[in-house]
Parts: structure tokens; C-alpha cells; sequence
């Protein structure tokens, strides 16, 4: 749909004088109505006021573009004053706005304003386009005006998107390439293709990175979107402009991503001296988000090795006959000992990968040696998990000390660097940091913490239960959610088995809770969330914890604390159960290795029975046209 296609000359005004905020979006919810778009006024502009509490939609440079989606919509519409002397709209760059366009969207399942939204966005960055609209003579005139701009418009884009060029390129990547990642990369596509906007995604999962950005691709994009939580490769963006965020901004916000990627106000990239990938750092991130990010760099690459092993691992239990030797349990057979040396040797190299992989983020591939050490020597000297956790950021910041050291030496020695100098001296600081400083305290902290794990009662295992499923489904995926995970898989290294259940059951309840809910309380939710809702079986039942962010991000006052309160009744009645789980992920394809499966699923059932019924109660019955 064109955008003249919702703009009549009724709905213009060239001539608006409103003196606040207030008075400009009542003349245009007055010129929207005259237009005959509205079934409810009052209801429509309580909806554009609401949308206005979430942020000011004063994009700058003198324009602001207010919109709402309701049901007091009749047919799609815009309407449009024209304020020469401006008037303040609170605009994000503290500019009086002087072009207003109102949006009124009905409710369905087409995001017609968001279509509107971002190509009238693209139109109106234009300078003289703008001028021109402003000074427009009449009504006719200035609908004119954007007709033959749009036209313009998407006749260059047709003529841009030739095979091997695309006009945006996009990364995504998640801490365990699983959820994030696709659910980002689809998101940006899908908005691309609702703006006109050709661009390419390149998906860094845990299978590896797909659909890989060629050179030819880079050189010809205007910019390049990289949504990431963890380390990608960043030396091939050396000159162009990119723009990096979270990952989940590409799920929640890609059509502001892709209008600031077109806009031209984004960074140039200039790769780091000597090469270091990933040492691009946005001015406004912050420093605990660069922690995070080393830290997923390591957790996603320490993940398939704990996940294949403890699988491995748990099957050798299964497999095998508690009875012929309890003291041998897991090696009794040649089957079970045979499945137990090779989960062992997989599982063996988690501590390692994790210390190597975060200093890897930090220092590039010169730390590599010396957190791959660090970590061994934390598993060697009793100091575990945090031991190999602390090794990774003492190994990569070491390295960067080891740079600005070695500096200063001849250019002819410059290639001794890497070979002798870096691995040398950064593995040799590491071992006397981590045998003198880190292994002894953390090595005693790790055998206190074990014994007051397995001296719990029962009643402080289901709080910690509780807590603990609670964790994983505050923010699906974020931070939170990643702490409780690591927390699960570290306590597998340290014989906790109970942790791993309890945090596993607490992570596949949000998904279930929702599809639960959106097939026996289907008139809380649209045809479309339905629709979606059937999706949440299969990723609640594999353990994909993400399939909530849809539902979170459009209703998070009432998803999160219903999902938060089944996953810590999941978690809680877990450890009250006695469950156990040696494999760190699964989901339903692990429940045989489980102990006491039968009650694990007692505990997922009522943990999703009661996400679902608090969801049903927080949520109010919706009325959707058909």
C-alpha cells in the first residue's frame, strides 16, 4: 500500500498554529476522523497518548510521526499538519517539529503503520523533500509531493537490489546460536522486505555462521547491522558504516535499526590495530556489557562440548547394571564404559574452552594459549568453574598488557610476537597467577560450597529450586536467565545433579505455559499469537526457553510474572522430588536419562498448568475483527 493511498486531502493542514504537543496531536486526531478512519475518537487517541508514554515518536529534524494500532480503527488512514514555526514535541534532538503525521492502523494481523512507518521515515530524511512539503501551496500540491517521491523511491530500490547487492547487510548472534540468533535474523528480513529495503542476514549459530556475507556484498552495502551478544568476525567491516547492538534489538526493534542504518548517522568502523577482531566497542556500552559479552563468548563455544559429553555421560547410567559393582557405577559395562570415556574426554575440555574462548574475546588469538592453560590448571588445582571463569578474563587483559609492553620493540622483531614472546611470558603469568593466587582460595571456596549443597535440607533445595526456575524465565534468554544456566552446567562439574533438573524444568516451562494457554484460553490472545502459540509445544518441549519473547515483549507485565512463578513452581517441585539431570540440555529427548522421570514430568506439567492459568487471569478477554 502507497502511502497516498491513506492520505486524503482532508486530512491535510498546511497552516496548523497548535502551541503544545498536546494541541497538535488533537488537531490531527480531529483531521484523522474527519476523514472518516475512526469508529471510536476518544478510544483512538487514548491509544496514540499510550503509544507516546513508551517514547516520543518526534524522530527529529523537524518531523514527528505519531501512530496507533486499535480497534477504534475503522480503515487505515494518515493525516498531516504542516507547523512553519514549530512547535515542541519533545523530538528526540530537542528540535520544534514543523511535519506531523498521524497513522491510525486497525487491528489486524498486517502492521500496515509499521509499512508506512519506516518508508515515510526513509522519505522524509531527505532535506530538500522536507522543504518542500512545508512550503507547499495546497493540500494537492503537498500530496503530490509525496507521490512523486515515493515512486522515486522505489524505483531506485528495484534498481539496487541486483543479485549480489543488497543495500543493508545484518549479523546476528546469540551466546548459544540457538533461538536468538534466527529469531533476530527473520525479524530484520521480514521488516526489510515491509520497507522496500533489500539486505542480507548472516546467521552465526551454533551450527557455524550461515549465509555468510561475501566481500563483494560488503563493499557495496551502506551498512552493516551487527546484532550480537558475543565475539563475530569484525576486521571485514573495516571503513563501513555499522551499527551495533543486542540481539535483541534486531527481535524487538528492527524497524528502528534498519532507519538508522539507511540514515547515514551511523559509525565509521576501523578495525583495531593488528588485525583483533571483535575489539569494536560502540562509544555507549557500557562496561558490564562488554563483561557479559566476553563471558557468552566462552559459555557458547564451551556449550556443544557439555552438552555432547553429559549426554554422553548420563546414557552410561543408563545403560549400565548398578547391581554388579556400585563402587564402578556407569563403567560396569562395556557399553556404559565406553559411552562414560568418551562424555568424560568431551566433558573434560569444558573448563578449558570456557577460559580459552573468553580470553580469546579479549586478547584475540594471542590469549588463546593462555586461557586454554588457565582453565587447565583451575581444573588441576581444585579451583573448578569459577577458577577456569576468572582464568579467562585474567588471561585476555594479561595478553593486552603483554601488547602495550611488547609495543615499543624493533619492527623487525615484530613477528616473535605471536610465536615466542605472547605464549611465553602470557602462559608462564598464568600459571604463577593461577597456582599462587586464584587455585587455593576459590579450591576451598568450591569444597565449601559442595558441602553445603549436599547438607541442604529439603525445604532450602526448594527454595533454591524456586529461585532458580524463577531466574530462567525473567528475561528468556538475557543475562538472568544465562546465570542461572551457567550456575546449572557449572554444578554438573562438581557431582550437583539436582541444579541442572531444577534449572533445565524451569527454562522449558514459559514456552509450554503460553501454548497451554493459547489453546484453552484462546479469546486472551489474537489470531496470530495463536497461530504462533502451536510453535511453543515443540520449543517448550526441546528446552528453547526464547519462544516466549514474542509474547513477553508485546505483554511483559502480565507474561513475565505468570511465566516466573509455573518456572519456580517447575523448579521447586524438582528438588522437592529429588530429580536429576547429568545432561545440561534436551529437553524431552534427555527424560530417560533423568532420575526420577516420572516426577520430573509431574513437576513440568504443574509448573506449565499454573504459568497458564495465571496468565489466563492476568490477561484480559480481547475482541479481534475477523
Amino acid at each position: 500500500m502507497r502511502i497516498t493511498d491513506l492520505l486524503s486531502e482532508e486530512g491535510i493542514h498546511l497552516n496548523a498554529n497548535p502551541k503544545s504537543k498536546m494541541q497538535a496531536i488533537d488537531e490531527l486526531v480531529d483531521l484523522m476522523d474527519r476523514s472518516g478512519n475512526l469508529l471510536n475518537k476518544a478510544e483512538y487517541k487514548k491509544c496514540v497518548l499510550e503509544r507516546e508514554k513508551e517514547g516520543t515518536t518526534g524522530i527529529g529534524e523537524g518531523v514527528a510521526i505519531p501512530h496507533a494500532k486499535t480497534n477504534a480503527v475503522s480503515q487505515a488512514g494518515l493525516s498531516a499538519i504542516v507547523v512553519k514555526d514549530g512547535v515542541d514535541y519533545e523530538s528526540l534532538d530537542g528540535e520544534p517539529a514543523k511535519l506531523l503525521f498521524l497513522i491510525a492502523a486497525p487491528q489486524t494481523k498486517e502492521n500496515i503503520h509499521l509499512d508506512v512507518l519506516g518508508r515515510l521515515s526513509v522519505l522524509l530524511m531527505d532535506d530538500d523533500f522536507r522543504q518542500k512539503l512545508i512550503h507547499a501551496k495546497s493540500n494537492a500540491e503537498f500530496r503530490d509531493l509525496i507521490n512523486k517521491a515515493e515512486t522515486k523511491k522505489l524505483a531506485e530500490e528495484q534498481k539496487e537490489e541486483t543479485p549480489g547487492g543488497y543495500r543493508l547487510l545484518a549479523v546476528t548472534a546469540c551466546p548459544t546460536g540457538i533461538a536468538h540468533t534466527y529469531m533476530a535474523a527473520e525479524n530484520l528480513e521480514k521488516t526489510a522486505k515491509k520497507l522496500g529495503v533489500s539486505l542480507k542476514v548472516e546467521t552465526d549459530g551454533s551450527g557455524g555462521a550461515e549465509n555468510i556475507l561475501t566481500r563483494d556484498e560488503i563493499d557495496k552495502a551502506e551498512c552493516i547491522i551487527v546484532a550480537v551478544d558475543r565475539q563475530v568476525e569484525m576486521d571485514r567491516f573495516n571503513g563501513k558504516k555499522v551499527l551495533q547492538t543486542k540481539v535483541s534489538d534486531g527481535i524487538s526493534r528492527a524497524p528502528e535499526l534498519i532507519q538508522q542504518a539507511l540514515s547515514g548517522n551511523v559509525p565509521v568502523f576501523h578495525s583495531a590495530s593488528g588485525g583483533q577482531s571483535g575489539e569494536f566497542v560502540p562509544e555507549n556500552e557500557s562496561v558490564g556489557r562488554q563483561i557479559y559479552k566476553h563471558l557468552m563468548n566462552g559459555v557458547s563455544h564451551m556449550l556443544p562440548f557439555v552438552i555432547g559429553g553429559g549426554i554422553l555421560i548420563a546414557l552410561s547410567f543408563l545403560f549400565d547394571n548398578y547391581a554388579i559393582d556400585p563402587s564402578k557405577f556407569g563403567n560396569n559395562t562395556p557399553l556404559a564404559a565406553f559411552l562414560n570415556k568418551v562424555g568424560g574426554a568431551a566433558f573434560g575440555f569444558m573448563l578449558p574452552i570456557l577460559a580459552g574462548y573468553i580470553a580469546l574475546s579479549i586478547g584475540d588469538r594471542p590469549a588463546l594459549v593462555a586461557g586454554f592453560v588457565g582453565g587447565a590448571l583451575a581444573i588441576s588445582g581444585g579451583a573448578g568453574f569459577l577458577g577456569a571463569l576468572l582464568a579467562g578474563f585474567l588471561a585476555g587483559y594479561l595478553v593486552l598488557g603483554l601488547k602495550k609492553l611488547f609495543r615499543g620493540l624493533p619492527k623487525n622483531l615484530e613477528g616473535i610476537k605471536p610465536v615466542l614472546l605472547y605464549p611465553f611470558f602470557g602462559v608462564l603469568l598464568m600459571g604463577l597467577l593461577m597456582v599462587f593466587l586464584i587455585n587455593p582460595p576459590l579450591s576451598a571456596f568450591n569444597q565449601w560450597l559442595t558441602a553445603s549443597l549436599n547438607s541442604m535440607g529439603s525445604s532450602s533445595k526448594v527454595l533454591l529450586g524456586i529461585l532458580l526456575g524463577a531466574m530462567m524465565s525473567i528475561d528468556f534468554g538475557g543475562p538472568i536467565n544465562k546465570a542461572a544456566y551457567v550456575f546449572g552446567t557449572a554444578s554438573l562439574a562438581s557431582g550437583n545433579f539436582n541444579i541442572m533438573a531444577a534449572v533445565m524444568v524451569g527454562g522449558m516451562v514459559p514456552p509450554l505455559a503460553i501454548a497451554l494457554c493459547t489453546t484453552f484460553f484462546k479469546n486472551r490472545f489474537t489470531v496470530q499469537e495463536r497461530q504462533s502459540g502451536v510453535a511453543n509445544y515443540v520449543m517448550g518441549l526441546s528446552f528453547i526457553t526464547e519462544g516466549a519473547i514474542p509474547f513477553a515483549a508485546a505483554d511483559p507485565l502480565r507474561v513475565i510474572p505468570a511465566c516466573a512463578i509455573g518456572s519456580g513452581v517447575a523448579g521447586g517441585l524438582s528438588m522437592l522430588f529429588n530429580c536429576t539431570l547429568r545432561a545440561p540440555h534436551g529437553g524431552i529427548f534427555v527424560f530417560p536419562v533423568v532420575g526420577n522421570p516420572l516426577l520430573y514430568i509431574v513437576a513440568l506439567l504443574a509448573g506449565s498448568a499454573v504459568g497458564m492459568l495465571l496468565l489466563a487471569i492476568l490477561k484480559k478477554p480481547i475482541e479481534e475483527k475477523a
